[in-house]
């Protein structure tokens, strides 16, 4: 039964009360469009048993105890040895002892055993001989042998003796009382670790508790979380527009956004062709007014000088020679005396500013606008489409939250918690009934181990009595015949210890050699192997419990022995504080993906999904009348305009000579004529090239009009140079890369339209995956944290191997201790007693022979 409902508890732990109502149910929260879901932190129960043990000072003893047992028995753990005992349930053994492989596990057995029964055998031969040598002893004594004479030979050495033996019977004292003092402090540990073991036992059945309390609410949540993956796929569906539409326009735009662009930028170079048109119109106008009355004026003084150089004072023969080669000089250079950028030539860009306000009347840019409209409302477009599938893909989210809720009626785990707690709770109930029982039992111990530690008391109450006795009472002038009452005391204590020590000694040794075999062997049989985890190898041995089980815990729980489930990884996993799914190999047994059947679930996402038919034809990117309005724009003939002459003339200086050097010039010349009406005729004409070059040239030079004109029109013809530059050609491609995006959209969208639909239907089956990776991960590594069975087991351990046989070892370590040192104690003290005790008889010496003789003083009284 106890089998059934243990089963019952763990599958049950998997699942648990129906979803709370919609009321209780957490808000949606504001994830990202596909990114990972927080479904926060699994609640976990607070254990609070420590399973761990720091002796303190006496762990000294403990690890000297530990370093004695190696001594005795260095043997490696007999793990085949003990395996085959195992098997063999003692049965085949005892009745089959004759057969040559129980003789061999026999021997072996014995070959562990070497140690341990080697000291056994000198324990016996102790309890054995030291009695009856007491006897003897004793009897030897009253026939006034063995040191029963009361007659002490003098000696020169004799000091030297006393002194030798005192100071060894102190130190065999101290010894002894170290090894009462241990075995004392044992005793004493293992009464004060009562407490201790109450509190442990009492922690571990709280944290039991716990673990029954806790589990049901981590299941509830693990349910309830399934609401943070609904409200996401709610809200990724009702946002399909956003998400879905908006991965299609990113990816149609990388084709559809620059063929948009190049349009875009096409409607820019009408506008700033007709701005350049109308600069070069106005610039020219500013230019030729000012550049015709300059022409006008130089035509008149170039007039004027060659009038006056026809003048026969310069062709006259009767002239002066000088005066003559100066006017031809004169005359040669009037040549100069022209404008040099004559704007007045080039030709006016009325006809082409005239076509492109015509093809301005249509407004390319509100087209392209209307365009992008068309192409940026795709994710609304979408979002309409995909109406009928979200409506249907809520409704199956509605299903999938009754099934989990149904979940949680497959297994009786509230009943099944609920035997179980009542199980702790009986347990502990029976635990705590039973303390005054063990602690009674503890005192009778207690009394049983401080009455063979007041034997060991007793003996050197004598031994240090009788030393401190000798000593104070010590007179090295008397005779061992006068020899005082304390020192006298003293040597009757050594002979009162000796006796006790014959009588308790072999009572000691027996109650340390029974408590040597159980405490050591429990030590290295069971304690050291459990450090090591060699216990569990063996506990983990195929086919020791059942021939037919390989692993003995699956084999009884699921009646599958070959599960990978033993009792060092169920322990293992518990220490790590794993959950009992994880540990307990629930998984082979109840699969919870199965349980949440998700490929069903996924199957209708993916079947909705596979319906979707998205048409986006509806999307026109440029209407005719905007092709036509670029067709319109190549044919303006701003290609046909001459720039080159252009750039000639505005790259031109005002006139072809500085005016004011040449009238310098033509001053210094005349001041070379003769005075005379020619000279001065000539000079006037200088002063009037000087008043032109101030008046004219100079503004057109400097003045903000004529220069902003002037670079006006530079900087237009030269952007309307690049501007018809292969324009037809450009326009084309532009057409061209129009025509291809409209085409991608209405023809060849489907390949990227599928594309996105499954990126989209992979999001949303994911917040299903991780939803049941989630559930999976927590079932695995929180939910149900197994730490409480591992803390008993470690418990037991504490209990038994640091309380128990610890302070067990502990106390017949010190108490052989005391038993083995009894003996030189014994030897000692005889002899010491000699030293103290007053003799009948001594050795007189005559003084002039200095020959020793036997006196019967008693007699002479």
């Amino acid at each position: 039964m106890w089998k059934t409902g243990l089963l019952l508890l763990f599958w049950g732990l998997l699942t648990s009360s129906e979803l709370q109502q919609e009321a209780t149910k957490p808000e949606p929260r504001n994830q990202p469009p596909s990114g990972k879901l927080d479904f926060g932190y699994v609640p976990q129960g607070v254990y609070k048993t420590l399973a761990y043990y720091e002796p303190g000072v006496i762990g000294i003893l403990f690890h000297m105890v530990h370093a004695f047992l190696y001594v005795v028995q260095p043997n490696p753990f007999p793990e085949d040895l003990v395996v085959k005992v195992a098997k063999d349930k003692f049965g085949a053994i005892q009745s089959e002892y004759q057969k040559p492989e129980n003789i061999v596990l026999t021997l072996q057995a014995i070959y562990y055993e070497t140690g341990f029964m080697v000291c056994a055998v000198l324990g016996l031969l102790f309890m054995v001989l030291l009695p009856l040598v007491g006897l003897f002893f004793c009897l030897c004594r009253c026939c006034e042998n063995c040191g029963g004479e009361m007659h002490q030979r003098q000696r020169k050495n004799a000091e030297c003796q006393r002194g030798l033996l005192t100071t060894l019977l102190f130190a065999t004292s101290l010894i002894i009382t170290a090894g009462v003092l241990c075995a004392y402090a044992a005793n004493q540990n293992l009464s004060s670790q009562l407490k201790g073991m109450k509190s442990l036992v009492s922690s571990n059945l709280k944290d039991l508790q716990t673990f029954a309390n806790e589990t049901p609410t981590q299941i509830d949540y693990l349910i309830a979380q399934y609401a943070t993956a609904k409200y996401t796929v709610i809200s990724d569906l009702d946002n399909v527009g956003p998400l879905l539409g908006g991965n299609i326009h990113v990816e149609l735009g990388t084709e559809v956004c620059p063929a948009l662009d190049g349009v875009l930028r096409m409607a820019g170079a009408m506008r700033e062709t007709k701005e350049a048109l109308e600069n070069v119109s106005v610039s020219l106008e500013v230019l030729q007014e000012a550049t015709g009355k300059l022409h006008f004026n130089l035509s008149l003084v170039r007039s004027s000088l060659n009038r006056t150089l026809n003048d026969p004072g310069c062709s006259d023969e009767d002239s002066d020679a000088t005066t003559a080669q100066l006017c031809r000089s004169i005359h040669s250079s009037l040549a100069q005396l022209h404008v040099s950028a004559n704007f007045t030539r080039l030709p006016d860009v009325n006809n082409q500013l005239e076509s492109v306000n015509q093809v301005l009347k249509t407004d390319l840019s509100n087209i392209i606008q209307k365009g992008f409209s068309s192409f940026n409302g795709t994710p609304g477009m979408v979002s309409d489409q995909m109406r009928t599938v979200v409506e249907g893909a809520r409704g199956m989210l509605d299903v999938i939250s009754t099934n989990i809720s149904s979940f949680s009626k497959v297994f009786p785990l509230h009943s099944s918690l609920a035997n179980f707690t009542n199980f702790i709770s009986h347990t502990q109930s029976k635990i705590e009934d039973s303390y005054p029982e063990i602690d009674q039992i503890d005192f009778y111990r207690w009394i049983c181990c401080i009455g063979l530690c007041c034997m060991v008391v007793l003996i050197l109450a004598f031994n240090f009595l009788a030393i401190l006795c000798g000593t104070m009472g010590y007179d090295k002038h008397a005779s061992p015949t006068t020899r005082g009452c304390v020192s006298n005391t003293g040597g009757t204590l050594l002979m009162a210890g000796v006796g006790f020590s014959f009588l308790f000694s072999w009572i000691l040794m027996g109650v340390v050699t029974a408590t040597f075999l159980v405490g050591g062997n429990l030590e290295k049989l069971v304690c050291e192997p459990f450090h090591t985890k060699q216990l569990f190898k063996v506990l983990d041995t195929p086919h020791l419990v059942n021939p037919e089980w390989r692993n003995f815990i699956p084999g009884y729980m699921y009646n599958d022995s070959d599960l990978d489930l033993t009792v060092e990884s169920f322990y293992s996993n518990c220490k790590n504080n794993r959950s009992l799914y994880s540990a307990m190999r629930l998984d082979k047994v109840f699969n919870v993906t199965t349980l949440l059947n998700s490929s069903l679930y996924t199957k209708e996402v993916v079947k909705m999904f596979d319906s979707v038919k998205i048409d986006l034809r509806g999307i026109v990117l440029l209407e005719s009348e905007g092709k036509q309005s670029l067709i319109d724009f190549s044919e303006t003939g701003v290609a046909e305009i001459n720039y080159a002459a252009y750039l000639e003339e505005v790259n031109k200086g005002v006139t072809q000579v500085d005016l004011l050097s040449y009238a310098n010039e033509l001053e210094a010349q005349t001041d070379l004529m003769p005075k005379g009406p020619l000279q001065t005729s000539l000079k006037g004409h200088a002063n009037s090239l000087r008043q032109i070059h101030s008046q004219l040239v100079i503004p057109m030079e400097q003045a903000m009009k004529y220069v902003r004109a002037r670079s006006t029109l530079n900087q237009s013809i030269r952007l309307l140079e690049r501007t018809a530059s292969d324009l037809p050609n450009k326009i084309t491609d532009v057409l061209k890369s129009i025509e291809a995006a409209q085409y991608l959209i209405s023809q060849n969208a489907t390949h990227v339209v599928i594309q996105e639909t499954e990126k989209y239907k992979q999001t949303i089956v994911g917040y299903f995956r991780q939803y049941i990776e989630w559930v999976r991960t927590s079932l695995t590594m929180e939910v149900a944290a197994c730490k409480p069975f591992s803390n008993i087991v470690d418990t037991v351990e504490i209990v038994a191997c640091s309380f128990l046989v610890d302070s067990l070892n502990t106390f017949w370590f010190g108490l052989g201790c005391c038993a083995l040192f009894l003996l030189p104690s014994i030897i000692l003290s005889v002899k010491l007693a000699k030293f103290y005790r007053r003799m009948d008889t001594e050795d007189v010496y005559d003084d002039i022979e200095t020959i020793p003789m036997k006196t019967a003083i008693g007699n002479w009284n």
